[in-house]
């Protein structure tokens, strides 16, 4: 089942990034990676027309206190979210605590290293502080960087689907997963 989330008061550190909740003050720099064309495509949204687009998603963000900016150099780059799954496709979680993960990184900052090293951070705190029992990510067979990203975070493969994306379009998408097990048996 979805466990409930609150990152409102949640601050995360790696070796290069602070995962801390949105603020109002992060809008430009949001604006800024979210309007580029490649971004938001590749998690099924279409890149913001405008600072009010991004406004409004912004507020989003921090109403519902389930997602990190990540913070690079005094600048937030990207987002990681703890989503909720969808329980009707994968009814056999029903007795297990559950999210699902997804992220968007500026494409300034691809090919860095510097998803996987916010995903890691985030599975530590979900499994250790939050004490779920499973975390899904899924990515569209297309984007190989996020396949990649949740290859070096451990994940492994679950299922196949569809996902139809803001902009109309239904694309073929993997869910992986990573239990605490797993987890607690590969961790560093």
């Amino acid at each position: 089942m979805n466990t409930e989330i609150d990152i409102s008061s949640v601050i995360l550190h790696t070796e290069r990034l602070i995962l801390r909740p949105w603020r109002e003050s992060d809008l430009e720099d949001f604006f800024e990676y979210a309007s580029v064309d490649g971004v938001g495509q590749m998690a099924g949204w279409s890149p913001h027309k405008d600072m009010e687009e991004s406004r409004s998603i912004l507020t989003r963000f921090i109403e519902h206190k389930r997602a990190f900016a990540l913070e690079y150099n005094g600048k937030a780059i990207g987002s990681l979210g703890i989503e909720e799954y969808s329980e009707e496709r994968f009814p056999e979680f029903a007795d297990k605590q559950v999210r699902e993960i997804g992220y968007v990184l500026s494409k300034d900052y691809w090919g860095q290293g510097l998803m996987p090293e916010a995903v890691k951070e985030v599975i530590r705190y979900l499994f250790e502080e939050v004490n779920l029992d499973i975390v899904l990510c899924a990515h569209f067979l297309s984007n190989t960087r996020s396949e990649r990203v949740q290859e070096k975070c451990g994940f492994r493969h679950y299922s196949y689907g569809t996902y139809e994306t803001k902009f109309g379009t239904v694309e073929d998408d993997e869910t992986n997963i990573l239990t605490r097990d797993e987890w607690e048996t590969k961790k560093d």
